[in-house]
């Protein structure tokens, strides 16, 4: 079994080599939900450009759907001022008919989230995207690997903690002291929009088992419309 430690320094190789390789820090970006998982790779990236002596607030960008939990979005603004992020928050268009919530899941998360992270990709000239996805959290994005080529708009993006599991997140956190949204506490193991996320009644389940299922069954769909 692969310890954290070696996780860790694995995942740490894969930021230092774009700093390495002479990508300007500034076309790097974070996606950051707020959650355990970006928040780790959030951490992961500000010590590699710390260590690196680049003195520059990392960059991130955090899809606000307009339909996040009030204590998710909490969470995220004091983190940005505490850490000093440069934080692109970026939201869907909304017009008088509202949000298109849950009509068609597919549909939904597509305007509300893929549509905007492609604009956002594009207005905010990324070259690599840093999320927090993991091998273990769904079939679909257990073939995706460390690195994905994304054709449009073009960029890369990079999933440093794609080794770890749900108690590799965790212990990192705890051993790091990083903060973290108080709804973890709750019993929420992972966080989406409000409307899709169901509150904790087996914490013994599949960590996502709160989270929308057809949006759950739909997940390879999403992710080839440009969903991560």
């Amino acid at each position: 079994m692969i310890q954290l430690s070696q996780k860790t320094a694995y995942a740490r190789s894969l930021l230092e080599t774009i700093i390495s390789n002479g990508t300007p820090p500034s076309s790097v970006v974070v996606a950051w939900t707020g959650g355990k998982d970006s928040t780790v790779v959030l951490d992961l990236w500000r010590n590699v450009l710390r260590n690196a002596g680049i003195s520059a607030p990392p960059r991130v960008l955090s899809l606000d759907t307009g339909c996040k939990f009030p204590e998710v979005t909490t969470f995220r603004d004091k983190l940005a001022a505490s850490w000093q992020l440069n934080m692109h928050i970026v939201t869907p268009p909304a017009d008088n008919t509202g949000y298109p919530v849950a009509a068609n899941v597919v549909d939904c998360c597509r305007r509300l989230k893929v549509l905007p992270l492609q604009h956002a990709v594009e207005s905010l000239n990324v070259s690599i995207l840093l999320t927090g996805i993991r091998r273990d959290e769904h079939p679909a994005r257990a073939s995706s690997g460390h690195a994905e080529k994304v054709i449009s708009p073009p960029h890369q993006r990079l999933h440093p903690i794609f080794d770890f599991n749900e108690m590799d997140v965790w212990a990192y956190t705890f051993e790091r002291q990083l903060p973290y949204c108080p709804l973890y506490d709750e019993g929420y193991r992972s966080l989406g929009c409000k409307p899709c996320t169901s509150p904790p009644t087996n914490t013994s389940g599949h960590e996502r088992q709160g989270r929308n299922a057809v949006k759950e069954q739909n997940m390879q769909t999403l992710r080839s419309l440009g969903y991560f």
